[in-house]
């Protein structure tokens, strides 16, 4: 764990002596060698699950793989933000990528730890990095009041998780994960419980977001800058799909009935958000909504507490979190050249980039989870887990599928096909930067359809 930690703590030094030339290609070639130094994470050789470095900090097969991604992401965030971030001041950018920095140690240690209090305090630590970036490099004024309702609906959700795990402290003794899987699950079925139960949960379904409290998720993903999106699409959702997973352990009596009320929101959030996406003018925001939707998977998936749940939630966070950030990526490469993120004033753009359009034509493919890529093994695990536990979900899922199929071939078709206006023929062309980013956004997403095992956790 320290061999990734401390050159990612080292990187802050780095950043602020290095010099303004070779600001932006040290940072990005510093963070590409942590991102391949933490694949050795995912060479498994414990028996038993958890692989400890020290009493705090740990990888089991359920972290790893958010871990690696979280490692991978960042210099693809430094690559995206490089056009829009060089004509600020020097001390500006080395503030940016800062941020990003301390963005990437934070995460590290909540996906590490092993103390459940460790990992609540790393997963509001989260929000400050994310704040600052929505709020000070964001798009238009509205950042701001994206970033009030960023801040009040996280916060609001994750109070009450403070209250249950120091409850959860008083009565079993101990708040490590390693121990409480094994300790005595609480039987009493009063009231208290049951608020003891939503508070455990409440604070990730806010995170992921769950359908009903996910509307501060489109304003920070329109209004944030394009590292803020990514890292918010491809790690920050996955925190609340991770606590869960990890909460869910060891409430286990009260969940059969009470998991009820939160899975038919999921369900029928698919339907909802897929829906909105359908009706959208603004390519960002119909991004963001798809994701609400393909997180609302996710949560019905580990609401049901199965192996195969957690599994399908597991492939389809990894998987999301590539393609999600990949389609931020384009929808900002069309925005630097055509300021604007209104479909219809950039249509026919393949007929001037159309190495580009295969970059969107992938992702869009795989948003809509198309065979064999890991997007469609993680919705048809979750999918078949569902109908399993009741045939009636077919329906919301079955629609859920349809409705994405639709929403992501009308992006395509959108932004990519049609007439090209007269007004966006003279467009600089594409960067080699730009295809390096997609490259190393899509290639991972083929590469684990050979080796799914990778990020399919403990489950199988």
């Amino acid at each position: 764990m320290l061999k990734v930690l401390i050159p990612t703590i080292m990187l802050f030094p780095t950043i602020w002596l290095s010099s303004p030339k070779w600001l932006w290609p040290l940072t990005t070639a510093y963070s590409l060698l942590i991102a391949l130094i933490s694949m050795s994470w995912l060479c498994w050789t414990s028996e038993t699950g958890w692989s400890t470095s020290n009493m705090h900090m740990a990888t089991d097969p359920l972290s790893t793989p958010l871990l690696v991604l979280t490692c991978w992401l960042l210099p693809l965030m430094i690559l995206a933000s490089q056009n829009h971030i060089n004509p600020e001041p020097v001390n500006r950018q080395r503030l940016y990528i800062t941020l990003l920095v301390s963005l990437q140690a934070f995460l590290i240690m909540a996906f590490g730890a092993t103390e459940i209090i460790m990992f609540y305090i790393m997963f509001e630590a989260t929000l400050i990095p994310t704040l600052i970036i929505i709020t000070r490099w964001g798009n238009q004024t509205e950042r701001l009041n994206a970033g009030t309702y960023f801040l009040f609906y996280t916060l609001a959700g994750s109070l009450p998780l403070l209250v249950a795990l120091l409850l959860l402290q008083h009565s079993t003794g101990t708040l490590s994960m390693l121990i409480l899987q094994y300790s005595q699950p609480l039987t009493q079925y009063s009231w208290g419980h049951m608020f003891w139960w939503a508070g455990c949960l409440i604070a990730f379904l806010v995170k992921m977001p769950l359908y009903g409290v996910h509307l501060w998720l489109p304003k920070a993903h329109v209004e944030a800058p394009v590292a803020g999106s990514m890292v918010l699409a491809a790690v920050l959702l996955k925190l609340g799909g991770y606590g869960m997973m990890r909460m869910m352990v060891m409430l286990d009596p009260l969940s059969k009935e009470l998991a009820y009320p939160f899975i038919i929101l999921a369900l029928w959030g698919i339907i909802m958000t897929g829906s909105i996406c359908l009706r959208q003018t603004d390519l960002k925001s119909l991004i963001a909504y798809s994701s609400v939707s393909h997180m609302g998977l996710v949560a019905g998936g580990i609401l049901i507490q199965t192996p195969w749940g957690f599994t399908g939630a597991i492939i389809l966070m990894i998987a999301h979190g590539l393609v999600s950030s990949a389609l931020f990526c384009l929808a900002n490469t069309a925005y630097e050249r055509t300021h604007s993120r209104t479909m219809i004033l950039a249509r026919g753009l393949q007929m001037i980039f159309p190495l580009t359009a295969t970059w969107w034509f992938i992702a869009n493919l795989a948003n809509l989870a198309l065979p064999p890529l890991p997007n469609l093994m993680g919705e048809l695990t979750i999918i078949s887990t569902l109908f399993n536990w009741s045939p009636w979900t077919i329906l919301l899922t079955g629609t859920g599928t349809l409705i994405t199929a639709g929403y992501s071939l009308y992006l395509f078709l959108m932004s990519q096909r049609g007439p090209t206006p007269p007004h966006i023929t003279d467009l600089p062309p594409f960067h080699t930067r730009e295809h390096l980013l997609l490259t190393l956004h899509l290639i991972p997403v083929i590469l684990l359809i050979a080796k799914p095992e990778l990020m399919w956790g403990w489950c199988f």
